[in-house]
């Protein structure tokens, strides 16, 4: 009997088993060329993984932080599935679904209990939020009749809000450096003990106890005494952000992942989830604070289980390009991350009011580098105003960072709510004060990007990335999508350059309608696109499809 080869990906996770298991910049920068080697070779494989080129999925981000929390976002989903899916998103990535500490006002990731989807009387209320399981399930059900894929968010790092307090042996650290102990180890007391009370065994009889975590930031005998406490017989994670030393401790009681009972449960949550709620993938929250090595197992667990390729992308906010080589390496190539560094150089673009250099947008990001790894993204429920990483992205800018990661080959885009409806809140800000927010919805151009999204962004891609200000590229069709697309953008003044669409003597109409003129190419299938200043403009072939855009003039 021959024996069988080791697929690529498998290839891929014992070279970097091999790499270590601190973040150093050495390792970061062993990781960053090792998988660029590894993609050089493994890149048709890849590919066979990932959707077909003539599928331009798009995922929304379904909430933001400040949705309301009157328990009618279930409700919500299902009226507008429909409409969601004739705009063009396949995927929706939805909040955490189970009960938090903030019990019907917990956004999910404070979580309590991950198998109340809104069903029991806990943390003060039954519905979560968002709603109840039952409307939480019958909304999933019915994007899923309209072609919506759904991916849940997976809170695996911390737990909160324990039903009672225990008594352990720990050794308190500095919060600022979990490499040097503040203290010897000493009898503790602290809220570690979940027994689910009026959730009892349904779903899972698992109860928690402190010998399920590592560690604490609080000790009821010391309560004026800053530190993280770690159980006397544990260690920290290692496969985890540097940043304070070791970034496993994030917050709550931070889950053990080299507990048995505790990989047990959660795999088995992840099961229930795909039978009971049939979720069609998973958003990973705060995978910097677990083990690297946690999902992947995770993910042949379940990719065993439903006998099926799952889609996961994980949440590693960072804007250094080596670590989230690192990450994507140490997965064996079968984890997508989001492209903070992108979004981080949206944010920096929209401050320097058309004094960044446009020519420089995708450096350092996955979408230049690993494309076939990127969720890229414009902001998200962290980087908005008032959260924790705030990093705006101004709205004049939004449009054309849309246009990117909309229009664009490379990477999986997410839109985020709030930019697609709007918003408007208030919060405290860290500086003490109240502040009212106002999002902009940028709906009506959204709307217009993914029609061109679906109907035009295919085939060969030329880029024109020569210009301080303005930049372009083209999108020459393909056989089941032959109609051509030329993308022009500013962050300075109008502009224009010369970009070949392979069509020659065709008529081009800027479907965005900031440019009215229409445009015609040459013998050779060029023209000379334009765009106005600190805009936009999408060129597209003209035929039939373009009837569906009202107050086009054709």
């Amino acid at each position: 009997m021959p024996i069988a080869m080791p697929s690529p990906f498998q290839t891929l996770k014992e070279q970097f088993s091999a790499i270590g298991k601190n973040l150093d910049a050495e390792t970061r920068d062993t990781a960053k060329y090792a998988l660029q080697d590894w993609l050089g070779t493994n890149a048709a494989a890849i590919a066979d993984k990932k959707a077909p080129a003539e599928f331009n999925g798009t995922m929304m981000q379904w909430f933001h932080w400040y949705i309301p929390a009157d328990g009618t976002h279930w409700l919500k989903l299902k009226a507008d599935a429909k409409e969601l899916a004739a705009a063009g998103f396949t995927a929706l990535w939805l909040p955490p679904a189970y009960k938090g500490i903030g019990g019907s006002y917990d956004v999910g990731y404070g979580v309590y209990d991950w198998f109340d989807l809104g069903e029991f009387e806990q943390r003060d209320t039954i519905r979560t939020k968002y709603g109840t399981k039952d409307e939480y399930v019958d909304a999933v059900q019915t994007c899923r009749q309209n072609g919506i894929q759904i991916y849940a968010d997976v809170v695996f790092n911390h737990k909160m809000a324990a039903d009672y307090e225990e008594e352990f042996l720990a050794i308190p650290y500095d919060p600022r450096d979990r490499n040097r102990p503040l203290g010897e180890a000493r009898t503790i007391k602290a809220w570690t003990g979940f027994n689910f009370p009026n959730r009892g065994d349904k779903y899972s009889t698992m109860k928690w106890h402190w010998y399920h975590f590592d560690s604490v930031d609080y000790n009821s005998y010391e309560p004026d005494f800053k530190a993280v406490w770690k159980m006397a017989d544990k260690s920290f994670e290692t496969k985890v952000d540097l940043e304070g030393g070791n970034y496993d401790y994030l917050m709550g009681s931070d889950l053990d992942m080299n507990h048995p009972e505790v990989r047990g449960e959660l795999n088995y949550w992840g099961e229930w989830m795909l039978d009971e709620i049939g979720a069609d993938g998973f958003r990973l929250d705060a995978i910097k604070h677990i083990n690297g090595d946690f999902f992947n197992e995770w993910l042949d667990h379940l990719e065993a289980h439903t006998g099926r390729d799952l889609f996961c992308v994980g949440e590693y906010w960072t804007y250094d390009f080596g670590t989230l080589s690192w990450y994507i390496g140490n997965a064996g190539g079968r984890l997508n991350l989001f492209d903070a560094p992108l979004h981080h150089n949206f944010h920096k673009a929209s401050k320097a009011g058309g004094h960044y250099d446009m020519r420089r947008l995708f450096d350092g990001t996955l979408m230049k580098e690993l494309p076939l790894f990127a969720v890229t993204l414009v902001e998200n429920h962290d980087t908005q105003p008032l959260q924790a990483l705030e990093s705006i992205v101004e709205g004049w800018f939004k449009p054309l960072a849309y246009a990117i990661i909309l229009l664009r080959e490379q990477g999986y885009p997410c839109v985020f709510y709030a930019d697609y409806y709007g918003a408007h809140y208030t919060d405290k800000a860290p500086d003490g004060n109240v502040y009212e927010i106002w999002m902009d919805s940028h709906r009506w151009i959204l709307d217009r990007l993914l029609f061109a999204r679906q109907n035009f962004a295919y085939g060969p891609q030329y880029d024109y990335i020569d210009h301080f200000n303005t930049i372009g590229w083209t999108r020459l069709g393909t056989e089941q999508h032959p109609y051509a697309m030329a993308v022009m953008l500013s962050d300075g003044p109008s502009g224009s350059k010369w970009m070949e669409v392979g069509k020659r003597h065709k008529v081009f109409f800027d479907i965005t309608g900031h440019i009215k003129e229409p445009i015609y190419t040459n013998e050779h299938g060029w023209a000379e696109f334009r765009c106005n200043g600190g805009s936009v403009s999408v060129w597209v072939e003209q035929n039939p499809l373009l009837t569906e855009l009202a107050e086009l003039e054709i």
